[in-house]
């Protein structure tokens, strides 16, 4: 039994269908990628399984358990955690404030609990961030926040991490200081991941969908999505 899935997701906005017929499995301790034009239904698929939309049809499930329509806050407690192609930090906030927000136990018990837990140094010192605690996330470089929001997703302690676009807007080094944080990342949590940077996503992934008109039209590893016509025709074909 896959980890998380989604059989069969359908999703319109008014006359427009965005997804269709929409089947995905991702299994434990491995990372899975989701690709494709713009337009393709990445994001909302991605929103779907994050709780962020009900599906119209079909069903998102967990170990098993049904977890379709779920809100956000709910799919957080199970477990799953995700970033956003659009940073979403609070700027004025810290660096090790915006990881406290984060935390279960400030979850639970409200933002009046903030000062009250210390620590957490720890996630920002695995994402990179050791030092910049007290800087706040406004005064932070663009690799720098878009590592923190990674933290940020971690220090909920999830067991299925969804990263929507983590290079969008980055330079070389900083995509490639990305690429070796999930890649370490991966070693103990199960990632889902959207990415526009398709030499990045080859290089990391185990496997792959392919998304085109709201629907998945190819799926496999990296290898064996090189080998696939569709792939060749499109200027993924410079990675082989």
């Amino acid at each position: 039994m896959a980890l998380f899935a989604a059989e069969r997701l359908h999703k319109r906005f008014g006359r427009q269908v965005v997804l269709e017929d929409v089947t995905m499995r991702f299994e434990e301790g491995r990372l899975s990628g989701i690709m494709g034009p713009n337009g393709a239904g990445k994001t909302t698929c991605f929103n779907l399984l994050t709780g962020r939309y009900a599906p119209d049809r079909g069903r998102v499930t967990l170990e098993g358990r049904d977890i379709t329509g779920l809100p956000p806050r709910a799919i957080v407690r199970l477990g799953i955690s995700r970033s956003f192609q659009i940073m979403n930090l609070f700027d004025d906030y810290t660096a090790l404030d915006n990881v406290l927000i984060a935390t279960p136990e400030v979850r639970e018990r409200g933002f009046s609990m903030l000062g009250s837990f210390g620590g957490k140094s720890d996630v920002l010192a695995r994402v990179g961030l050791a030092g910049k605690e007290h800087v706040r996330a406004k005064d932070l470089s663009y690799g720098d926040r878009r590592a923190l929001e990674i933290g940020v997703a971690l220090a909920a302690k999830p067991r299925l991490l969804f990263l929507d676009e983590p290079t969008a807007g980055l330079g070389t080094e900083a995509t490639a200081r990305v690429a070796r944080l999930i890649a370490e990342l991966k070693r103990s949590i199960t990632i889902v991941l959207i990415e526009h940077d398709m030499k990045f996503l080859f290089g990391l992934a185990d496997h792959i969908y392919v998304m085109h008109w709201g629907q998945v039209i190819a799926q496999g590893s990296p290898a064996e999505l090189c080998a696939n016509p569709w792939v060749q025709r499109s200027n993924l074909g410079a990675l082989q």
